[in-house]
């Protein structure tokens, strides 16, 4: 298949392939660039994954995720950064350069937003340092309002923004995922303010199909289902200089009960189709 250069297959859309699994099927379909979680790469063995993905000729474009840096309670702080400690490290381990932070909803019982935020902003300010002398960039994915309660009080590219330029931008930069961003009509002058900075550290697609799931969470359509122009998008992020790679990150029930070579196949198939 032609014009997967850029292609970068996120673990995620296809969890039910196993690490081996997965180095196989891209060998076989010509994908060379695959996005990880932490979960399936503790599973399989940090340092096996990194020699598996090695050997099948991968690069890794992304590591996710760190982040949930919104507790109040000091000890929580504490065990948050000091396991996005060792999300940097994984990250160099694997060999990326980036690591995807989902950011953390309201600590329970709060209604506090900007207390929040400003508690993201302090755990950036150790975070960021550290994972610079790790060659690791930390990339501030803001996600659809409907998930700022639970899961990131980060909503927009102008909030992550605000946060990741209190920052030098080798250290701290933003993810623009379509799924998160399309209905926002400020996204595209924040795309441009944030390649200007050089601070656009990765580009994902999902699509918004309705009706959305019972708890939202994996909503996620197959590109090309649903109400979102990814030429559009790729064109704004590439106007903004950005050349790297192009994850597909699914979150999709009906997906994941299919033959994992199956998604990863069609996957492949829809992303040039839809970016070509």
């Amino acid at each position: 298949m032609s014009d997967l250069a850029r292609f970068s297959i996120n673990q995620m859309t296809v969890k039910q392939l196993s690490m081996p699994e997965l180095a196989a099927a891209c060998g076989d379909l010509g994908v060379t660039n695959v996005g990880l979680w932490r979960e399936p790469v503790q599973t399989y063995g940090l340092e096996a994954t990194a020699e598996l993905i090695r050997d099948a000729g991968l690069t890794v474009t992304t590591l996710c995720r760190g982040g949930f840096f919104t507790a109040i309670d000091p000890a929580e702080r504490t065990k948050a950064l000091d396991d996005n400690r060792r999300a940097v490290e994984e990250a160099a381990t694997l060999g990326t350069e980036v690591l995807v932070l989902v950011s953390g909803g309201l600590p329970p019982g709060s209604k506090d937003l900007h207390g929040a935020r400003e508690r993201i902003a302090d755990a950036l300010s150790v975070l960021g340092p550290y994972a610079e002398q790790h060659g690791v960039k930390l990339a501030i994915e803001p996600l659809h309002p409907m998930y700022a309660s639970d899961r990131c009080v980060v909503s927009t590219l102008t909030q992550a923004l605000d946060l990741a330029e209190r920052f030098p931008a080798h250290q701290v930069g933003v993810t623009v995922d379509t799924y998160h961003i399309w209905w926002d009509d400020q996204a595209p002058a924040q795309i441009a303010r944030a390649g200007a900075a050089g601070r656009i550290h990765t580009f994902q697609l999902a699509d918004w199909t309705t009706p959305l799931p019972e708890g939202v969470l994996n909503g996620r359509g197959q590109i090309g289902d649903g109400a979102i122009d990814m030429r559009e998008w790729l064109a704004y992020v590439e106007q903004a200089g950005y050349t790297g790679a192009i994850e597909v990150e699914l979150f999709n029930d009906g997906l994941w009960a299919r033959e994992g070579r199956e998604v990863l196949a069609e996957t492949a198939e829809r992303f040039v189709t839809h970016t070509a």
